[in-house]
């Protein structure tokens, strides 16, 4: 079997330090399958990460990379993009790196449509700091900062990247490979902030907490809760709040950050 992804690949790093059953393996590659099928140069393109579980896939991939602060990701990221705008970067962060301590950098992202293309690895839950609820975290799931069950609402990360000014809002899930990739491909089509959210399975820290540490049975859990978007559009609101909508949420066209502030250096004089 032709294995071309692993090119894509530090092999002297490998193999990877996520547990058994982990599904950031899975949005792993699905990153790469969808930078082959892009044709992107691993010379010309940069991997940015911050911290967490999902942030150490930076750490295994070939290409020139940054694994940065908890949060931080996007800012660094930003920084990379505009000191050289021909560069495709690339952002792979978690739920509580990206929603959390990294939130303001997100909407801010979002806000300037940096062109970006980030890919959030949800697994409801802090699963390499200890199992503490996240943003994402389910209402009424356990962590172990909510061991009686969550209180808060998680976000719609989705629609709070569509609100902000995200140009390209897609979701897909670990089951879903090829639609994953294909979700990823087309951010990186895509000139603007791009949003992409992997919803995948932590049998560790929160499949333990919630009575549901077999990964294959999460990954049907995951398989079960979603719809692809024209089929979720037809449903009723009421059956529509059971499911999640998959694909692609949103899509519009608007000038780039980096385009923009090109607009700033030729009034004032052009770069020195």
């Amino acid at each position: 079997m032709e294995r071309s992804f692993e090119k894509y690949f530090r092999q002297n790093r490998l193999p990877h330090m996520w547990c058994p059953g982990c599904g950031n393996g899975i949005v792993t590659k699905a990153v790469i399958m969808a930078v082959e099928k892009a044709g992107l140069s691993q010379d010309n393109t940069v991997i940015v990460s911050g911290i967490g579980c999902s942030s150490r896939a930076s750490g295994y991939l070939d290409f020139d990379t940054l694994h940065t602060a908890h949060g931080r990701a996007i800012p660094f990221a930003t920084g990379v993009k505009l000191a050289n705008p021909e560069l495709n970067v690339i952002v792979l962060t978690g739920d509580g790196d990206c929603t959390a301590i990294g939130g303001n950098h997100f909407i801010h992202g979002c806000r300037r449509n940096v062109d970006l293309t980030v890919v959030l690895f949800n697994n409801d839950i802090y699963g390499m700091t200890g199992g503490q609820a996240s943003p994402m975290t389910p209402t009424g799931k356990r962590a172990t900062t909510a061991p009686y069950g969550a209180i808060d609402r998680p976000f719609d990360v989705c629609r709070l990247a569509e609100a902000a000014g995200a140009i390209y809002v897609a979701r897909s899930t670990a089951f879903h490979v090829q639609h994953l990739a294909d979700m990823i491909k087309g951010g990186l089509d895509s000139r603007g902030f791009s949003f992409i959210e992997a919803l995948c399975q932590c049998p560790t820290a929160y499949g333990r907490n919630n009575k549901m540490s077999d990964p294959a049975k999460m990954m049907m859990a995951l398989r079960d809760s979603v719809l692809m978007k024209a089929a979720w559009d037809k449903l009723p609101p009421e059956k529509q709040a059971e499911k999640f909508p998959i694909g692609v949420l949103y899509q519009k066209e608007y000038v780039d950050y980096a385009k923009a502030y090109d607009t700033v250096i030729e009034k004032a004089g052009g770069r020195a």
